[in-house]
């Protein structure tokens, strides 16, 4: 008899369980839906004013950490803004300044910083970088900068990465901006 008295007690769970889902469900596609409203995923951006909000403060926060590095600080850091060819870019400029006892000094400072296109996880930019406050410094601390550069220079960027967005690459599109 037990076996028979367990039986009807799960029988009558599963029933209850059942009429409290659709009853939830009745209720629930009665009730007003708010229209959602645009938020970060995991994967990606939610609106272009986000991505290229996001896009422009990666860039002015490398800017600033390179700035740091120019000063001496050693606790600076701008690779952590870079992955992909940016960073390999930059790890070669590194090691080309180290070997020939190089450095640059002064600041950069952006100019502008003109939203090109989005995805939901990756934007192109257009960057003017002023280069006017940056030298190139031997060891002896002689600047042998080129005279003839310009002081600016329009650069192309692409970040990906909606959470965190690295800059993936940076290609000089023209001389001045």
């Amino acid at each position: 008899m037990r076996v028979h008295y367990r039986g009807r007690m799960i029988a009558r769970r599963t029933a209850a369980l059942l009429a409290a889902t659709a009853l939830a469900a009745a209720l629930s596609a009665c009730a007003p839906t708010a229209s959602p409203t645009p938020s970060p995923t995991s994967t990606g951006f939610a609106s272009e004013e986000e991505a290229f909000a996001a896009a422009e403060a990666t860039y002015r926060a490398y800017v600033d950490e390179s700035n740091r590095l120019l000063a001496g600080e050693e606790s600076a850091s701008p690779l952590r803004f870079l992955r992909g060819q940016a960073l390999s870019d930059e790890e070669e400029v590194q090691k080309l300044l180290s070997e020939s006892g190089r450095r640059l000094t002064g600041k950069f400072e952006i100019k502008s910083f003109d939203g090109e296109s989005w995805t939901s996880t990756q934007v192109q930019a257009f960057v003017c970088l002023d280069l006017s406050q940056v030298k190139l410094e031997s060891a002896d601390g002689e600047t042998p900068s080129p005279e003839n550069r310009a002081p600016e220079n329009r650069l192309e960027v692409r970040m990906s990465g909606a959470s965190e967005p690295k800059i993936i690459s940076s290609v000089l599109r023209s001389e001045s901006c």
